[in-house]
């Protein structure tokens, strides 16, 4: 069992109707993704956070020095000043007008000037509070926006962020989306809703369900396919953004239910189609099947199974060949 590394799977209930198979890869979830970017010219102080790792939101990634944060700083000071003298000066031109000292339009002047620093304290402020992370001095924080993990990390203590360099790529990889590329006669017969049977070149033998969330508006004039987006559960972590797909999209309205299996469970056993299903510690049973359509990694099967039933994956190819010796040699042929 050891040597075989034999690995089991339950047969599932699948909705029944047409299905197409497409090409497709993962990406991340680009509602819970984020690039980290530094608002300004900046030296990085500290690293804090490192590839791989997982940050909830607010936690933070590196520290940052800016002179613009000083510059910034000392401009919101000043303005503020600037606002503090006009309004001073409007107050005691105020009392002057009531007294008759002074004519009104020199009030009607002191208020415009008021105005204007109330304006150039607005665009001080805001140019302040793109360092959302600033400390006293020129620190800066940069923290993450999203909670998820860290894909990518490209900074060094010393370096410069420079603002068109992404520091840290972070997203929520526990559900990804599945870009699939479906041909344009059959992308127009896919529903919002429906699931779809994804396999994995880096998981051979194993399936995971996908639930159709959007269908792209244009054709991609090169291939002459439309993107399926498909939201797939990856709780384990196992999926990877970047990995490479098979899905199987159902087209139209399905109805009915079929059991099927993966594809790699199915073997030729004589003159007829089998799985094997595990009966105790090291006993497999050779189970004769109907075998029905092809369902893209999966085999439709239309006999032998029902729903939930065990049946190797990894090993099946393997145990047939043990099962075709031993009925070769004569030997037992319903479990080996």
């Amino acid at each position: 069992l050891r040597d075989l590394r034999v690995t089991t799977t339950k047969a599932e209930s699948r909705t029944a109707g047409e299905r197409v198979s497409a090409l497709g890869e993962l990406r991340v979830n680009q509602d819970a993704y984020a690039e980290v970017a530094a608002p300004s010219p900046a030296r990085v102080v500290k690293v804090l956070a490192k590839a791989g790792e997982n940050v909830k939101v607010g936690q933070a990634l590196v520290e940052l020095h800016s002179a613009d944060i000083g510059k910034a700083r000392a401009e919101v000071q000043a303005a503020n000043a600037r606002v503090e003298v006009a309004r001073k000066n409007v107050d005691r031109k105020r009392k002057l007008v009531t007294d008759r000292l002074i004519a009104e339009r020199e009030l009607i002047e002191a208020e415009a000037a008021l105005s204007e620093a109330e304006a150039d304290q607005k665009v001080a402020a805001a140019a302040l509070r793109q360092f959302s992370g600033a400390q006293g001095g020129s620190g800066l924080t940069l923290r993450s926006p999203v909670a998820g993990t860290i894909i990518e990390r490209d900074v060094a203590v010393g370096q410069l962020a420079d603002p068109s360099r992404t520091l840290y790529r972070v997203g929520d990889l526990s559900a990804l989306w599945l870009i699939a590329h479906v041909f344009e006669r059959d992308a127009v017969r896919v529903r919002v809703g429906g699931t779809g049977v994804a396999t994995f070149a880096a998981l051979p033998g194993q399936t995971v369900d996908g639930t159709i969330s959007w269908i792209g508006s244009e054709v991609d004039p090169s291939s002459r396919t439309i993107p399926v987006r498909l939201d797939i559960p990856n709780p384990e972590g196992v999926l990877r953004p970047g990995m490479s797909a098979t899905v199987s999209i159902p087209l139209g309205d399905a109805s009915g239910t079929v059991v099927a299996v993966p594809l790699a469970a199915v073997q030729r056993v004589g003159e007829t189609w089998a799985v094997f299903v595990p009966r105790g510690e090291g006993v497999f049973d050779v189970r004769p099947i109907g075998r029905g359509r092809d369902l893209g990694g999966e085999v439709e099967v239309l006999s032998g199974l029902l729903p939930g039933d065990q049946v190797v994956v990894d090993g099946a190819f393997l145990l047939k060949a043990e099962s075709d010796k031993a009925r070769g040699g004569g030997g037992d042929h319903d479990h080996h």
